[in-house]
């Protein structure tokens, strides 16, 4: 059955969530940006199933990247024409495509640069919105995406009226927007009523790279967290306003750390299990995944940030098909009851890559290890109910049988070390 066929998507009551009707939605996004003006149909079609067998539910493709005639701005060069009747068709045939898939669709309206260059601008961006408006209206699978990596400050003048115009022209559907790296949404327009969701982009920066002398480099007013994407949903949510957020651009699978020296490392599968599990485990809605060669449909000429290998062989990069087990494990309890439990933690906690994550629901605490390290839990308020413990491998989405924990105060568990691979795994105490 489709999302949509429960109720139309929003926010859930608590409003820390989405729902369908009354059946809870987890978001699992993967950015696909230049879907449309790098694939055929056949292409999306192949790229769009690939994605809807591994449990992704929601896609975040651009519309209109760039002009024709002008570069893209940090991605593959775009050679088709997004004035013509045939472009916008085809658009429509690929969002078609995901609606029998069952697949939402996360529309950028424009890439941020297209604002930034005064393409799209406060003159024409409302006849620009009625027709996103008229054309989609109908559609059940759609949800607006304002921004494109560009801090909001830069189109004061397009975004609010852009949004407030969309909201009025489609009621029904959502709208976020997709910042700059290291930034949120909620920096410029958390109190605007068209906003539905939060949306950070926590970016593709170690912690020891927080200024690299380049374009994408944060203003001195910007927090940098680092790796930490964790911080960003408790700024989110700690808000008097209360409003879903999603991480919609952490590190993407194979690509340089910092995206522009050729000297260093890729983020790996291991890294984009941590983002997505730190962040959900945090009170995030669900989680964007994104690869390197996907987001720009990399073909064999041209690309950017050190893309190695084209589209269709990274479509089976290992990263994609892990992010299921975390979206299958949160579907499996009442995670829109759920909280972040740092609390429970008598020891182990500890800083970067030795964090633990908890949370827990009335009937449930699930506990992300990345390091492998020893640690122990509260389970004094777990008194009474029948509790058994598993580790869940985050690779492979397998649990494997611990111990019964009924009517045990303080347990104290360590992960048994992977003979090769990054050695993370999921407690999973569930209760009865």
């Amino acid at each position: 059955m489709k999302h949509w066929e429960h109720g139309l998507l929003q926010v859930s009551e608590n409003k820390r969530y989405l729902k369908n009707g009354e059946h809870p939605f987890f978001w699992l996004g993967d950015t696909a940006w230049l879907l449309f003006q790098q694939c055929s149909k056949d292409e999306a079609w192949t790229y769009l199933k690939n994605r809807k067998e591994k449990g992704f539910s929601v896609i975040q493709p651009t519309l209109i990247h760039s002009m024709p005639g002008e570069e893209s701005s940090s991605l593959a060069t775009v050679k088709c024409d997004v004035t013509t009747k045939a472009y916008w068709e085809h658009c429509d045939q690929i969002i078609e495509m995901a609606e029998e898939l069952g697949l939402y669709m996360g529309l950028l309206p424009a890439w941020g640069s297209v604002v930034k260059e005064k393409i799209l601008n406060a003159d024409n961006v409302e006849r620009y919105a009625r027709f996103l408006g008229e054309r989609y209206k109908n559609y059940p699978n759609i949800i607006w995406i304002l921004g494109g990596d560009i801090r909001g400050s830069d189109g004061l003048d397009v975004y609010p009226k852009f949004g407030r115009l969309l909201k009025e022209l489609t009621p029904d559907k959502l709208i976020t927007f997709h910042p700059f790296g290291r930034t949120a949404s909620s920096l410029w327009f958390h109190e605007e009523d068209w906003l539905d969701i939060n949306m950070f982009q926590s970016g593709h920066r170690r912690y020891d790279q927080a200024s690299l002398g380049e374009w994408d480099d944060n203003a001195s007013k910007e927090e940098f967290f680092g790796e930490d994407n964790w911080r960003y949903v408790d700024r989110d949510l700690s808000y008097d306003t209360v409003k879903p957020t999603v991480d919609g651009e952490p590190s993407y699978e194979q690509i340089l750390q910092g995206l522009h020296d050729q000297s260093q490392p890729y983020w790996q599968a291991c890294d984009v299990r941590r983002y997505a599990y730190w962040s959900v485990f945090q009170g995030a809605m669900g989680h964007t995944y994104g690869d390197n060669a996907i987001m720009q449909f990399y073909n064999g000429s041209g690309g950017n940030y050190g893309v190695k290998e084209v589209w269709k062989e990274a479509l089976h990069h290992e990263g994609s098909g892990h992010m299921m087990h975390l979206a299958d494990l949160m579907k499996s309890v009442n995670f829109t009851n759920g909280q972040p439990k740092e609390e429970l933690l008598i020891s182990g906690q500890k800083e970067k890559y030795e964090r633990i994550a908890v949370f827990a629901g009335e009937d449930y605490i699930l506990c992300y290890d990345y390091s492998g390290r020893e640690f122990s839990l509260n389970l004094s308020g777990y008194q009474g109910k029948k509790l058994y413990a598993y580790w869940m491998d985050p690779v492979s989405g397998v649990y494997s049988y611990l111990q019964d924990m009924t009517n045990h105060d303080v347990i104290t568990v360590k992960p048994v070390a992977r003979f090769t691979g990054q050695n993370d795994w999921v407690l999973v105490i569930r209760g009865w």
